[in-house]
């Protein structure tokens, strides 16, 4: 069975060539991100996860091959940086390349947003592709775990689609080695309701907050989930594209250990 980090402090990558926002200045990106990289591992957080949160709007499922390329660079600099597992998501659902990205540059797990189903988002209809994902997995990197979201955040899912069948299909159909759970958007928590639904489906493998924990939450986040992945509330000022603030993770981290 995959190993899967308890505490996973997000890496938020600023905007990557190509992307609308990006300024022209790669250097720069890299910097921040291993800044910010260094913090959260020098406070105790057990891995830490790398996504290229500034490149709205976000492809649906294939991003181009400069972000892939970037991506790769941004994981191997950070791994360099740290002595802590990284992974890697490539937003908004490009697990395909995410493994590509892990293969080269030696990241310890991935995020999929999407594994399995069908969920409407802001580009559209994304369409789970675990048959795909998994024989990648298999064929590249086999070690490599996946961390597959159940009704990912800023995204809803078609019809009655019950949470737990969807949770239950994304572990035990498509093969996830970990289930994520979110809010409806970034920085906001699901509820315990929700992440215990989730948790009683899906028994056999762990399942992580994906969203919204804070210093005062994690602690009970933890009653019921087997990690956390935190982003927003580790940020300067709780906004999600500032810098990490030291003090915050620390915080975070010190919280998180007394369960």
């Amino acid at each position: 069975m995959h190993q899967i980090p308890r505490l996973i402090g997000m890496v938020h990558l600023g905007p990557l060539p190509g992307a609308p926002r990006f300024k022209g200045d790669l250097d720069t990106v890299l910097a921040a991100a291993v800044r910010d990289a260094e913090v959260l591992a020098s406070s105790g957080f057990d891995a830490l996860l790398v996504e290229n949160y500034g490149d709205l709007p976000y492809f649906a499922d294939d991003v181009p091959k400069t972000t892939v390329a970037a991506m790769t660079l941004a994981v191997t600099t950070i791994r360099s940086a740290v002595d802590v597992p990284v992974g890697v998501n490539v937003l908004r659902n490009d697990a395909l390349a995410a493994l590509a990205v892990a293969t080269v540059a030696g990241a310890s797990f991935i995020r999929v947003n999407v594994l399995s189903g069908i969920m409407m988002t802001d580009q559209g209809t994304i369409v789970g592709r675990a048959a795909e994902v998994l024989r990648l997995r298999q064929s590249l990197a086999p070690e490599v775990p996946i961390l597959a979201d159940v009704f990912v955040k800023h995204a809803t899912p078609p019809g009655r689609v019950p949470l737990d069948r969807a949770a239950e299909e994304a572990a035990e159909r498509a093969l996830a080695d970990a289930l994520v759970v979110s809010g409806p958007t970034t920085g906001r928590p699901p509820t315990m309701a929700v992440l215990r639904k989730v948790k009683d489906a899906a028994p056999a493998i762990p399942v992580l907050v994906g969203s919204g924990a804070t210093a005062a939450s994690v602690a009970r986040f933890l009653t019921v989930a087997d990690g956390v992945i935190a982003g927003t509330s580790l940020k300067q000022g709780g906004v999600t594209t500032n810098p990490v603030a030291a003090s915050r993770a620390k915080i975070f981290v010190a919280a998180a250990t007394k369960t």
